[in-house]
């Protein structure tokens, strides 16, 4: 996503890329990236719980402002438990994501709903990397 952003960039359009792995984020050098210490899979938050959601995408997009040095990444302030004991379960269960689809999937049914009422064929954004 880094060489991505980069290329995005250069044609005059700001990127974010939000990061799980730290490490991975750094070694790719995006514009700039907003990293958030959860497991793999949960960039923006845990599931259904829309206000973390909301609240960490915000804190994120905050980084246009904050971040004027290229390559630079800010560190989100949320924690996925009060200790790091998910981290050791992580390393020791290995990649637990559901597989990924084709087709999209939707958290709720009423997700589903809303985004067949709006009326596109396709997602704009498997539209652009297809």
């Amino acid at each position: 996503m880094g060489l991505i952003a980069r290329h995005v960039e250069a044609a005059g359009i700001a990127t974010l890329c939000m990061s799980s792995a730290l490490d991975i984020t750094r070694a790719v050098n995006p514009p700039r990236a907003a990293f958030l210490d959860y497991p793999l899979g949960h960039t923006t938050g845990k599931p259904n719980e829309p206000e973390l959601q909301r609240a960490i995408l915000v804190a994120a997009l905050e980084a246009f402002d904050s971040l004027q040095t290229p390559g630079s990444v800010k560190i989100l302030p949320f924690r996925w438990s009060e200790d790091d004991e998910w981290k050791r379960t992580a390393m020791l269960e290995g990649d637990t994501r559901l597989p990924r689809f084709d087709t999209p999937q939707y958290q709720t049914e009423e997700d589903r709903l809303r985004a067949e009422a709006s009326g596109a064929a396709t997602c704009p954004v498997c539209e652009i990397s297809a």
